[in-house]
């Protein structure tokens, strides 16, 4: 292809002021793929009601305005009407009449969308008006965490789809297993970082900007704060880690629909002097609480390829991580531990042993290389790939 492909993003999530780690890889991915090609990130938001009650259970709900910009990337940010579980099924729909004449005058060569039910069902509904392929990304819960209506409109989209972007081997296989997924559509793109950002940096100089004791075992969590990743286990693991040991505490680095509820388990455990709650911070930031903190730690019930993972081991930092998606893929008995999801006892355990142990930092870092910019360029092989499709099947 002589000229650049034109690719149009459509993601629901992006970093935004009032919750900033979220879509973090998304946005990094957009930003390596526009050096590779001409890219539009169509950036779709609900917008609910004014009213109580009606706002999201699993992200912080939130107005995005006008004069939203993200660095290194041209995009476009618009809200279309949609009612908490009233409008699940339509929401695809409406997602696509709002996007579709924003994408006209792009022109794109290919839609990517990202989340596949309703961002991608937009994406894919959008682009059969355009006449052109249609790739969808798969993260994690939008394959693992769907049922009824969800399920039903998520292997609609898969089906349709050009192609199929997963970002773990195990998420292929789940794609294939349970949605039908012809294998030769689906993709294996695991997630890279930032290597600018994560790296392996001095503990002790770190611990003093934070405000951490040197002799602290510093437990660190990096997500959203919602039930499904694990944050009851995770507050009773560290529970009975600290009434054992008056050095163990714990920082808890995000935000989410769940923090009220948190800060309520947190205050019953009498241990709020060992608890640290910076709220949710840029990558600089978070990098920083990483490479301060003795492990990292990921319980959660559903994942697709954790990049908080990806980015602790890349700060050499072990983890202790639930056994689910793709987390056998970045864990090893070099650099943490896997255990069943749910299980509280087994998180405590593991804690324990990996608080310790003395780990090699700069091994576990080494073990880990692959860049944004290697992410960009292999979605940017399968958008090309189904594009000549299309093309030559219209010049057959």
């Amino acid at each position: 292809m002589n000229a650049p492909l034109r690719i149009a993003i459509v993601t629901p999530m992006l970093p935004v002021p009032f919750d900033q780690t979220r879509g973090r890889y998304i946005h990094e991915t957009a930003r390596s793929l526009g050096r590779l090609a001409t890219v539009r990130t169509f950036f779709q938001t609900l917008r609910y009601p004014r009213l109580p009650g009606l706002t999201s259970r699993s992200f912080i709900y939130g107005e995005v305005g006008p004069d939203y910009t993200l660095d290194g990337c041209d995009v476009e940010h618009y809200a279309y009407p949609a009612l908490p579980v009233l409008t699940r099924g339509l929401n695809g729909h409406l997602a696509s009449w709002a996007l579709t004449p924003r994408a006209r005058r792009f022109q794109p060569d290919v839609m990517l969308g990202y989340w596949v039910y309703p961002d991608g069902y937009a994406a894919l509904r959008t682009a059969r008006q355009l006449d052109i392929p249609c790739v969808i990304g798969a993260l994690g819960s939008d394959i693992h965490v769907r049922d009824g209506l969800n399920a039903r409109m998520t292997r609609r989209a898969i089906e349709g789809a050009d192609a199929l972007v997963t970002v773990s081997e195990a998420m292929r296989g789940y794609a294939i297993a349970h949605y039908g997924a012809a294998p030769e559509r689906v993709h294996t793109v695991v997630n890279g970082f930032n290597t600018a950002v994560f790296r392996p940096m001095d503990q002790a100089t770190l611990r003093r900007k934070l405000g951490v004791k040197a002799d602290e075992k510093l437990i660190v969590y990096v997500g959203r704060f919602v039930e499904a990743k694990g944050m009851r286990e995770l507050v009773d693991a560290f529970t009975t880690l600290a009434q054992r040991d008056p050095r163990v505490c714990l920082a808890l680095v995000g935000d989410g629909t769940m923090k009220a509820q948190l800060m309520d388990l947190v205050r019953a455990t009498g241990l709020t002097d060992r608890v640290h709650l910076p709220g949710g911070l840029p990558p600089e930031q978070v990098a920083e609480w990483i490479n301060a903190a003795d492990t990292l730690t990921l319980p959660s019930w559903s994942e697709g390829y954790p990049n908080v993972v990806v980015e602790a081991v890349a700060c050499g930092r072990p983890v202790v991580g639930t056994d689910v998606g793709g987390m056998r893929e970045i864990l090893d008995a070099h650099n943490g531990v896997l255990i069943p999801a749910r299980d509280t006892a087994a998180l405590t355990e593991a804690l324990a042993g990996v608080l310790a142990r003395q780990w090699d930092q700069q091994a576990i870092a080494a073990r880990i290389r692959r860049t944004w910019d290697d992410v960009a360029a292999d979605t940017l092989k399968v958008c090309e790939a189904v594009v000549a499709q299309r093309r030559a099947a219209v010049h057959a």
